[in-house]
């Protein structure tokens, strides 16, 4: 777990900030390499009805030992607190890793609420992320396709599937406000971990170009600082991953043919505990260069197309 807070001090767990006036941000106790400061939970409404975004972890999607949350209550109880006085419409999740879709449960318990959202999924992650682990307990009780729209009082929230970062991932925008909740598709302060099997590197830029084609004023992601130059940092993020995959052929051109190398070449002064994570994008970007001819495997070796 990362012991530094760089974004910003104030933010604590179980704090509910107001960004707007139908947005709201209950930080969940999960900090990590992985998850920054850690999953932050939107509430989206001012009215009588409200909808929970990405409701977070419960029990082991915690911070170890975190006093507040030792039985895995504590952020549910925050976000029913942030919304006492209101009835909570819909909870929704953009995927179904284990620090976003697990809180759903207890809160649907707590609430009544339906789960709507992200379709469920349930896959095995050879990854060496601790916060990717799937979700295997998350049941929705309607799930929304690219378009659908759910509404509240003075809120209207369309789904938008960005496969690539998991394949069931989906964005919320919020209409009357041009906001776009974006999970972990796209975040200012980290690129996002593309992890085969179910993470695809091609379906992740598809995503982002998808997303670079809109008009959002604002993007809020699941982890870190909210984004105000949305097409900005998108058009930064497609750079970032074309550049990535030039790196690769040049590694695989100068005889480099296993993962581990490439990522000690290529991520110089990363942080150790993300090195396991780098060599997962890597093996996603090679296995969509595999699938455009690009280059072959034999078994943990890599090479060009001749």
């Amino acid at each position: 777990m990362s012991e530094e807070r760089p974004w910003p001090d104030s933010i604590r767990a179980g704090d509910c900030e107001q960004l707007e006036p139908l947005v709201r941000r209950v930080l969940a106790p999960n900090p990590s390499p992985y998850t920054f400061t850690g999953t932050q939970t939107w509430i989206v409404g001012a009215g009588p009805d409200v909808a929970v975004i990405d409701p977070g972890p419960t029990g082991s999607g915690l911070s170890i030992g975190d006093p507040a949350d030792i039985n895995g209550a504590g952020h549910v109880d925050a976000i029913l607190r942030a919304t006492e006085g209101q009835r909570v419409a819909a909870i929704l999740c953009t995927h179904t890793h284990r620090d976003h879709s697990p809180a759903a449960a207890p809160l649907k318990e707590a609430t009544g609420a339906p789960i709507i959202g992200c379709a469920p999924l349930a896959l095995s992650d050879d990854g060496p992320r601790a916060d990717s682990a799937f979700d295997p307990d998350y049941a929705p009780d309607r799930v929304l396709a690219d378009g659908e729209r759910i509404s509240g009082d003075g809120w209207t929230i369309e789904a938008v599937a960005t496969p690539g970062h998991t394949s069931n991932h989906l964005c919320f925008g919020l209409v009357e406000s041009g906001a776009l909740f974006t999970g972990d598709h796209v975040m200012a302060w980290s690129t996002s971990v593309v992890s085969p099997p179910d993470g695809d590197m091609a379906a992740y830029m598809a995503s982002l170009s998808k997303l670079y084609d809109r008009d959002d004023r604002v993007y809020y992601p699941a982890h870190g600082p909210a984004v105000t130059k949305p097409r900005q940092l998108v058009r930064g993020m497609l750079g970032h991953r074309k550049q990535r995959e030039r790196q690769i052929l040049k590694e695989l051109e100068k005889g480099t043919s296993v993962i581990p190398e490439m990522v000690n070449h290529m991520y110089k002064g990363l942080d150790p505990r993300l090195t396991g994570a780098a060599g997962r994008s890597v093996l996603a970007h090679l296995i969509d260069l595999e699938n455009r001819g690009r280059v072959v495997r034999d078994a943990e070796c890599w090479r060009l197309v001749a």
